[in-house]
């Protein structure tokens, strides 16, 4: 009993102990810490082997830009002028998808990545030294995708917008993605009804047998028409399938012309829509073999009709055909840390082209142009552990067609220096052979009233383009280029007064070079996260010159300014609306002998992210607000005195509206991307 009592005693001792000590107050004071916020910088540029990658989906997070192809003109020495995109520093880009050439014509590509959400968007490398292994000469710009994967199920958006410009336009796209096990279903459609309207004005004082007669034009050029694109992917492990076509249906296009030789009324009516299909297939193997190949068919069947004062003048049905075939295989072989990559390709294009006129004495014209591209190129690749990484490539190209073949050496080098990721310099050299359109490369006429008429160039040469860049990148955002470009035998289309007859010639041929050398610097900043601006300058000397352009020549030499500022306004950090105000200047410019006058826009836009997870968006942007982005072109060289003004849709209103499903929303990132046609 003794040692029970003991035991109960010592239990109550220690309950009691503890029931005191819970009683006693805290003697040390305390005090309730604020809310603690970690905020960070993504990078917009980084550098991956000797690639620059841009985080565009951070760079336009604020901005009311909803696809591919308007988010694309935001990036470090890109211009989006018009709907057509420039790299600076580069005569011509190339864009590819996830890596891969899609062999559309230019437009397509264009509708394409308009149709395409910004959501999409995984990030956008930029190579301006492209190596030989993704069949592209010179500059290229590969836009990433997001893959989908099972666990996402079905995503994607419905997208409505109408385009208010001289005329309205409207239209919608759907986009959408599926994965399960091993297969992936990618599709993007896209229905439109497009009106445009463009206004011209000329002064011809044309010299012709000893006298000069001014001939003035008024021109207004209507057209209309419905389209349907469509882009489809299916993708089991590595064998993948892609198909893409439009169809553009009810197509009508008129151009009224009043002026001192009379009133003219030209018009285009389809007779049949327009149709371009491409199917492509492509596989990769275990080992690093890959190969590939597709199909492309365009066809078009037009009627023009030309009349003076309502008097019958001439009519004609213009027809086009195109089937063109591509093949190609590459391998790859890795020996440690270097890469070792060649491979061949090879392109076969037959262009059939008919022009029958009724009721004229002109002669009926019927051409048939084949095409063949053969080469062949080897590369290697290399990264060192200090910092350094460079690509070299060389190929070998054979071209022929009815009237020319030739040999070409095309060879490619990018060095990058990245050992500090605040300092990253990079240097380009390339080479790129550029093809005339197959349109430019037929002897047809097309005649645009009783003065103007646009003519092929059998004898049009390709040219080959050399380009220099030196690039270098600071802090990960801020961009200077320094850059260098020749064309040997560029091409170039100009108005020129006829001396035989009171005629104005549009006909594409070569000069003897064009160089340019510039500078371009690209600088963001960010205040409180309420305000992100970006400014671009490019400043460079343009030189163009031909010894024969027609009976002529010229050597014309300039300095142009480019200039952009561009702001994106928030409320508050996690506000769901946002506004942006950006301004754009071109000083005066040249092309060939003509001389261009300065332009200047502002846009303004606003975005409004609402609904469950932000799952609808509504943009509404206003483009050249003032309409002043049309320049006016003047010559008066060598007998030629010509002055033409042209007023484009570039002020337009925008209006859209977005729709996500499935998971398919904005990502949060609060904290820490031708050859075919008719011509003119």
């Amino acid at each position: 009993m003794k040692h029970l009592h003991l035991v109960l005693l010592s239990i109550f001792c220690f309950v009691g102990i503890k029931v005191w000590a819970s009683n006693v107050c805290d003697t040390i004071p305390t005090r309730q810490l604020n809310e603690i916020v970690i905020k960070g910088e993504k990078p917009h540029i980084k550098d991956e082997n000797g690639v620059l990658v841009i985080n565009l989906p951070e760079i336009v997070k604020d901005k009311p830009v909803n696809n591919i192809l308007e988010a694309l003109g935001y990036m470090p020495g890109v211009t989006n002028n018009n709907g057509m995109v420039w790299l600076t520093g580069a005569s011509n880009v190339t864009i590819i998808l996830n890596g891969e050439l899609t062999n559309m014509p230019l437009q397509n590509l264009y509708q394409l990545l308009y149709t395409t959400p910004l959501d999409r968007l995984k990030n956008v490398e930029i190579m301006y030294s492209a190596p030989a292994k993704y069949h592209i000469n010179g500059a290229v710009i590969n836009v990433v995708l997001k893959n989908p994967t099972p666990l996402d199920g079905l995503q994607g958006q419905v997208r409505i917008g109408y385009n208010q410009a001289h005329n309205g336009s409207y239209g919608g796209t759907l986009a959408a993605t599926y994965a399960i096990k091993d297969w992936t279903f990618d599709l993007n459609y896209g229905l439109s009804r497009t009106k445009s309207w463009s206004h011209e004005q000329s002064f011809s004082n044309h010299f012709l047998d000893g006298t000069r007669t001014m001939i003035e034009d008024n021109m207004r050029k209507i057209g209309e028409n419905w389209s349907n694109l469509i882009y489809t992917a299916i993708a089991w492990k590595t064998l993948k399938f892609v198909y893409n076509g439009q169809i553009i249906s009810d197509s009508k296009n008129n151009s009224l012309s009043a002026g001192s030789l009379g009133n003219f009324t030209n018009t285009y009516n389809f007779e049949s829509p327009i149709n371009y299909h491409n199917i492509a297939l492509r596989y990769e193997t275990p080992f690093g073999l890959t190969v590939g190949s597709d199909y492309t068919r365009y066809y078009e069947n037009r009627e023009q009709s030309l009349s003076q004062d309502f008097s019958y003048m001439l009519s004609s049905i213009n027809r086009q055909t195109i089937n063109r075939y591509h093949f190609y295989v590459d391998q790859e072989h890795h020996f440690g840390k270097w890469k070792l990559n060649y491979g061949a390709e090879y392109q076969r294009s037959n262009d059939r082209s008919s022009q029958v006129y009724q009721s004229t004495e002109m002669t009926d014209l019927h051409n048939v142009l084949h095409e063949d591209v053969a080469s062949a190129y080897v590369g290697t690749e290399r990264t060192f552990d200090w910092g350094l990484s460079f690509n070299f490539s060389a190929k070998g190209e054979y071209y022929h067609n009815n009237y020319q073949h030739n040999w070409n050496f095309i060879p490619q080098f990018s060095v990058t220096y990245y050992k500090n990721p605040k300092n990253i310099f990079q240097l380009n050299l390339s080479s790129q052979r550029i093809y005339p359109s197959y349109w430019e490369l037929h002897n047809v006429t097309n005649c645009i009233n009783g003065y103007s008429s646009v003519i092929g160039n059998p004898c049009l040469l390709p040219y080959v383009n050399y380009s220099a860049q030196l690039n270098y990148i600071f802090k990960q955002k801020y961009v200077a280029t320094l850059y260098f470009q020749y064309g040997d035998k560029a091409t170039v289309q100009l108005p020129y007064q006829s001396p035989d007859a009171l005629n104005l010639i549009y006909q594409t041929i070569n000069m003897d070079y064009k160089r340019t050398v510039g500078v371009n610097l690209h600088a963001p900043f960010n205040i409180n996260n309420i305000w992100d601006a970006t400014v671009t300058a490019n400043v460079f000397n343009q030189r163009e010159k031909a010894n024969h352009f027609h009976d002529i020549s010229f050597d014309n030499n300039k300095w142009v300014f480019y200039g952009a500022f561009n702001n994106s306004f928030k409320f508050s950090h996690n506000s769901p609306v946002s506004l942006t105000i950006d301004l754009s200047y071109i000083s005066s410019s040249l092309q060939g002998m003509a001389d261009l006058s300065n332009m200047w826009k502002i846009d303004a836009g606003i975005k409004w992210l609402f609904g469950k997870k932000h799952c609808c968006e509504f943009d509404l942007k206003a483009d050249d607000i003032f309409n002043c982005w049309s320049p006016t072109m003047t010559i008066n060289h060598a007998g030629q005195d010509y002055r033409m003004k042209v007023y484009d849709m570039t002020r337009n209103l925008k209006l859209t509206f977005i729709w996500r499903f499935n998971g398919f929303k904005p990502k949060d990132n609060s904290i820490d991307t031708s050859r075919f046609g008719t011509g003119k």
